[in-house]
């Protein structure tokens, strides 16, 4: 399976108590992300994903932040590219956000 990686700007929920609430070594988050296929209306994915917020800060809900969230499967350029919306879960939804951009890095948790 190849790595793809996506800037995208996240606001957390207010209400989420510690959203998302599984960590990584090095500030890296483990989420679903909820986004829909871009070819195909009506369907809709989840991906397990790993978020890190670009300046290394903590997440906290009611915040927005501008992350790099790194998925493993191959149908997530079929689902994610700039300007789509997506949804993070964690047992329920933690949070939204929008694609920017799709980045191209060494690999690495982020």
């Amino acid at each position: 399976m190849k790595t793809f990686r996506f800037r995208a700007l996240v606001t957390l929920e207010a209400t989420a108590h510690e959203a998302p609430a599984s960590h990584y070594a090095g500030g890296a988050h483990a989420v679903m992300v909820h986004a829909s296929s871009r070819s195909r209306p009506g369907c809709d994915r989840y991906f397990p994903a790993a978020l890190c917020r670009d300046d290394e800060q903590p997440l906290k809900p009611g915040h927005r932040a501008v992350v790099t969230i790194t998925l493993t499967d191959d149908e997530a350029m079929n689902y994610l590219a700039p300007g789509q919306p997506f949804t993070l879960w964690t047992g329920g939804e933690v949070g939204h956000g929008i694609i920017s951009r799709r980045v191209f890095t060494p690999s690495g948790p982020c």
